[in-house]
């Protein structure tokens, strides 16, 4: 299925080129490039997702990250968890994606496969159908909001941690997280009012 993690599971370092032996000595200390890719593939996809990335734009925004990771992990000096870095490289990559195709249309919801978990295909049809049904509340909101809101809501990240990732003031995270928790229950209350129940 195009677009799900699972195709992408054959890690990029490969294509990513030789590094030298200083690169090497300097990578020593961090995790290694391919355990990263196998244990946070998923995890990438889903925030990419979540952030509003779809289609071809959804694959490309994980390949950019993991390329930004490859580039940089050798930087990574655990002031912040694994997650919250990649978080950080994610949020930079979508934005930057965001600015070069704004004029560009970008795929609907309805054309995008969403994954299933489970082997009951009742269960995936459910799951997919909530899946759905989350991304068209998030793509309500704007953009600066739906980061907040799924970084606090659906990642479980404090307001400090998030202000360090998005590099923002705190009070701004709170007042931006207020506004999308208002706008998130409006638009769930404008989807229960014409029978549709998440």
């Amino acid at each position: 299925m195009s677009g799900h993690p699972a195709s992408m599971r054959t890690s990029p370092a490969t294509a990513l080129g030789g590094e030298s032996a200083e690169g090497a000595d300097a990578r020593a200390s961090a995790p290694r490039f391919e355990d990263v890719y196998e244990q946070h593939m998923d995890y990438v996809w889903r925030v990419a997702r979540r952030l509003g990335m779809a289609g071809a734009d959804l694959d490309d925004v994980v390949q950019d990250v993991f390329v930004a990771v490859h580039r940089r992990l050798g930087d990574f000096q655990g002031r912040s968890s694994l997650r919250t870095w990649l978080y950080g490289i994610a949020i930079r990559v979508v934005r930057d994606r965001r600015r070069r195709d704004r004029r560009k249309p970008s795929t609907p919801l309805g054309d995008q496969e969403l994954p299933g978990h489970g082997a009951d295909p009742e269960r995936q049809a459910q799951s997919a159908e909530q899946q759905r049904l989350l991304l068209a509340l998030l793509d309500t909101l704007d953009h600066d909001k739906r980061e907040i809101f799924v970084l606090t809501e659906l990642e479980e990240l404090s307001a400090p941690q998030i202000a360090e990732i998005l590099e923002l003031n705190l009070n701004t995270v709170y007042a931006r997280l207020r506004a999308a928790r208002r706008e998130f229950d409006r638009a769930l209350t404008r989807m229960r009012a014409r029978g549709v129940t998440p």
